[in-house]
């Protein structure tokens, strides 16, 4: 029997309906693990009924930038950057990415797999019903392929959906001396595996100052699609080294950080259909330049919104919180940031989800509100009074 949630403010972000595509007095028909039918209450089917009381209805929220996997503290970076240190500073100090591969690399995998669930729990409290997860804290052939594995093992029958994603993140230190080996590494053995054996639904590469190089980030790119898989790239959150127009030419799914990004490769980027994941969390821990929202706005590039869930410097599972900082700090509407982490979000992914629509998965979330504007509006207070993963 079809489960029909009637009396409800559906927002569907179809992108055939104007806006948020609002059903004002609006039903949603679930049937096993998608949506069934979706329009005007009085026109509901019949099935099992779940009165929303007037409540705003949603898809699921998809996190599409997260480095949830992971062992380890960093808060003693917190405190550092809260006394003025930055960012390369910290990370000369041996902090930063680097501090994170001991922990992670001898953590065993039960302790990575319940730390994966605890987070993604966590997030799924606060509304996200999909989850991206990078790997990248091992920057060892087995390692990153353990981590992935990882991943696999903990979406298997979750009420929740984990993406994962293969992470060129950087050269670790051990590598520094042999780095074009280590680039031929990920390029011959990390990225033809995982694409093998089905450990990772995309290629994602760190392309900036302290990073990969763009001449070291082609050959990585060049090595994914010679696999089959779909890139995406971490660039211009440090410095503009021209990333943005390299992952354009390669036709990437999505470009995240972009706090520092031409007005070339803004076209480059629209041309290519390229989302543009906005990651305020880390932008504002940083203390780094706002990216060009006016520009990317008005290019019609689409704009993504994500945790950038991290130990460094995003330790957040909240979407609603980016919502916040988005709208406030980034200058983003309420529909760009709801737009941002439904629809555009699963756009960055390629995957299903993120609309209300016939045939799409049955991820939906309940709040006690009527208002979109109120889940960003009210960031310190958690809205969600029901979630729905795949119908259950």
């Amino acid at each position: 029997m079809a489960i029909v949630i009637r009396n409800a403010r559906v927002m569907t972000c179809d992108p055939a309906r104007p806006g948020l595509g609002m059903v004002e007095r609006g039903a949603v028909a679930i049937d096993g693990d998608h949506v069934a039918w979706v329009g005007d209450d009085h026109d509901a089917p019949k099935g099992h009924e779940i009165d929303a009381d007037g409540r705003l209805v949603t898809p699921g929220l998809i996190d599409c930038h997260t480095h949830a996997i992971f062992a380890g503290n960093r808060a003693n970076e917190f405190a550092m950057r809260a006394a003025g240190q930055g960012y390369l500073e910290i990370a000369a100090a041996g902090g930063g990415i680097n501090a994170t591969l001991g922990p992670t690399r001898s953590a065993p995998d039960a302790v990575l797999s319940r730390l994966l669930v605890e987070r993604a729990e966590a997030a799924r409290a606060t509304g996200t019903t999909t989850m991206e997860v990078k790997s990248g804290y091992a920057l060892t052939t087995e390692g990153e392929h353990r981590l992935l594995a990882v991943v696999k093992l903990c979406n298997a029958g979750r009420r929740f959906r984990l993406v994962p994603t293969l992470l060129a993140h950087l050269v670790p230190p051990e590598r520094k001396r042999d780095r074009d080996a280590f680039v031929r590494e990920i390029g011959e053995q990390w990225i033809p595996r995982a694409g093998a054996e089905g450990l990772a639904a995309s290629v994602d590469v760190w392309c900036d100052e302290g990073a990969f190089t763009l001449a070291e980030t082609r050959a990585i790119l060049d090595a994914a699609k010679q696999a089959g898989l779909p890139v995406r790239g971490h660039v211009g959150q440090l410095k503009d080294i021209g990333a943005a127009e390299l992952l354009a030419e390669h036709g990437a799914l999505s470009v995240d950080h972009l706090e520092q990004v031409s007005d070339a490769a803004i076209a480059m980027l629209a041309g290519a259909g390229t989302v543009a994941v906005m990651l305020p969390g880390a932008c504002v821990q940083l203390r780094l330049p706002v990216p060009p929202v006016e520009k990317l706005r008005a290019a019609r590039v689409p704009m993504a919104v994500a945790t950038d869930l991290n130990p460094g410097t995003s330790y957040s599972e909240s979407l609603p919180i980016q919502m916040w900082l988005a709208t406030t700090h980034y200058g983003m509407t309420v529909e760009e940031a709801w737009l941002g982490v439904t629809r555009h979000a699963a756009r960055a992914l390629r995957v299903d989800g993120g609309t209300l629509v016939p045939g799409a998965p049955a991820d939906l979330v309940l709040w006690d509100c009527e208002d979109p504007a109120e889940v960003p509006y009210r960031y310190g207070t958690n809205l969600v009074h029901r979630v729905i993963v795949r119908g259950a």
